[in-house]
């Protein structure tokens, strides 16, 4: 078979994680956290990381824990010059308009961030849906609640027809629990979860080219 939608994580799946976009929003997370509850700076690394590890985002940490504003908090950590670290993808924007399925954006960012990112690689128009945080709170990624409400805004109740591309192990990991087909973004070829993995977002024909191999469990 062929998946019939395509299901693109966006923060270092759509562009290269070796673009320093994340680390920069990292410092802003970390300034949040030292702002907003008074952490002293040299404490917020490793209790951001604890909230990312306990709860799947440092975003829902605070929310659930703190109470933070969702939209205070995204609106100051996604305050990055993007332009500093991304540049226009021609070569993805050609693939993405020629591949016959229809494609959507899943993030646990927010709408305005998916669609700065977008410009900025001059991506418009090549996604139908974006599916962000405030669809899914007070779920996130990696937890299976936040992709039941993706597959219900998608009316997509079959996940055996949906192909999930993303970097991360563990919303790989919950989409193959899921019944989900997945590809693995990831440079460097580590902690591999999805059926398969490819370095680099524009290399993905070459797995849809082995429709034959999604009847196969690949590694």
């Amino acid at each position: 078979m062929q998946p019939k939608i395509l299901i693109f994580d966006l923060d270092d799946t759509l562009y290269p994680a070796s673009s320093g976009v994340w680390e920069a929003i990292g410092k802003r997370i970390d300034l949040f956290i030292h702002q907003k509850l008074g952490l002293p700076l040299e404490a917020v690394e490793a209790f951001r990381k604890n909230l990312f590890h306990s709860y799947g985002t440092t975003l829902r940490g605070l929310y659930l824990q703190y109470h933070i504003d969702p939209a205070e908090y995204l609106a100051f950590v996604h305050d990055i010059p993007l332009e500093n670290y991304l540049q226009p993808n021609p070569e993805l924007r050609t693939l993405l308009k020629v591949l016959p399925y229809p494609k959507v954006i899943f993030t646990n960012a927010d709408k305005n961030h998916a669609h700065r990112v977008l410009a900025r690689l001059n991506l418009e128009g090549c996604f139908g849906q974006i599916i962000d945080i405030w669809d899914m709170l007070p779920s996130c990624k990696p937890f299976p609640e936040a992709f039941h409400k993706m597959l219900q805004r998608l009316q997509c109740p079959d996940t055996s027809h949906c192909l999930l591309i993303d970097d991360l192990p563990a919303n790989l990991r919950t989409a193959r629990q899921l019944g989900f087909w997945t590809v693995q973004v990831s440079e460097n070829g580590r902690n591999r979860e999805g059926h398969f993995h490819i370095r680099r977002v524009e290399e993905l024909p070459r797995v849809l080219a082995q429709g034959s191999l999604f009847d196969n469990e690949v590694g």
